[in-house]
Order: C-alpha cells, then structure tokens, then sequence
C-alpha cells in the first residue's frame, strides 16, 4: 500500500486474475499484493462506504480488510469460490462490525443520561436487559445468510435490492432466506414468551 494519507483508490480496468494474485499474495509476494489493492480496492471502499456510510471509516475498514487479506491469503480455498468474493465477505462483515462497534459507542455515550431515568429504572433494565438477551439467542439461531440479510435490511435501513448487492447474492435468495429468517425470528421470540 502506498505511502501518505487516504487510500491510493486506482479504478480497475477489469476483473484480472484475482484469484491467482491471492495465491500468489498467500505466498508472502508483496507485488502481487499491491496489484490485489489496485484491483479491488475501489470496489471494496465503495462497499464499506455504503455500509458505514463515512468516508473516513469506509478508509479504515478498506485498510482493515487488505491487512486482513494479507494475515489470511493462505486461508482461501478456491475450490469454495471466487477470490473476488472472499475478499468482499471480509469487506462486508468488516464494515459490519464497524458499525455495530459505532452503534455500541453511541449507546455508551447515551447511557445514564438524565433524559433515560424513569421512575421504576432498576425494573425497567432488567426487563430491557431480559427482551435484548432473548432477541440475541433468537438471532444466534438464524444461518449466516439469514443473520447478514436481516442485520442489513432491519438494523441498517437497506432494501432487499442492496442487500442481495451486497451479499453478491442473487434477490430471491435473499428474500427467500430472509422471510425464512424473520418466521424462525418470530417462532423463537413466541416460544421465548
């Protein structure tokens, strides 16, 4: 990567050999790896911009997946896909995680302000705190696909549309999973009653 502020964003003149230069980048070839970021680089910032939505996170998160890439080239398997996809699953579950972890800040820097205090708070949190839990073991019950489509469509604001962009997947895939994930959501939720 080069040095001096920002991304060095290069626009790709075409898909390449992505997955030949992740063997090769697996192989510890530091000109293959620059020629990885040139190639994919673009399409990988424009991914996490349109999750974390800030284009100095989106900077951050594109670092943190070519670091990524680098540390676990020798973890692809090309027999299971596309480099291009692998590199963007990084990409997608980084800027995920970005925003979960700015969610999380925010509701820290929120938390036990005057405006929060009720009247009965201890009962009130232990409720809050039991409601949260249940949601939480209920969505540890969904596939990856179904947790990644619903995180994105109901905790993210996306439409079906660029939920299954990306995700790289196509829509009635994602639809599908989707109704699949909110039904065993709701059955879980019932039973948790």
């Amino acid at each position: 990567m080069g040095a001096g502020p920002g991304l060095r964003l290069v626009p790709s003149d075409g898909p390449g050999d992505v997955d030949g230069l992740l063997v090769r980048v697996s192989r510890g070839d530091r000109a293959a790896f620059e020629e990885l970021y040139d190639t994919l680089s673009s399409s990988v910032y424009g991914l996490a911009r349109r999750v974390v939505r800030d284009p100095t996170r989106a900077e951050d998160v594109t670092q943190e997946v070519f670091l990524e890439v680098w540390r676990k080239a020798s973890r692809f398997d090309a027999g299971r896909g596309k480099a291009k996809t692998w590199v963007m699953t990084i990409a997608h579950r980084r800027a995920v995680d970005a925003v979960r972890r700015s969610e999380s800040q925010r509701r820290q820097d929120h938390h036990g302000a005057p405006d929060d205090v009720s009247f009965d708070e201890p009962g009130d949190r232990v409720i809050r705190a039991e409601e949260h839990g249940a949601v939480r073991e209920c969505l540890e019950t969904l596939t990856d696909l179904q947790l990644e489509s619903v995180r994105l469509a109901y905790f993210n604001g996306y439409t079906y549309g660029e939920v299954a962009t990306l995700l790289d997947r196509p829509l009635p895939t994602i639809k599908t999973r989707m109704r699949d994930g909110l039904i065993r959501l709701r059955d879980c939720l019932e039973g948790a009653r």
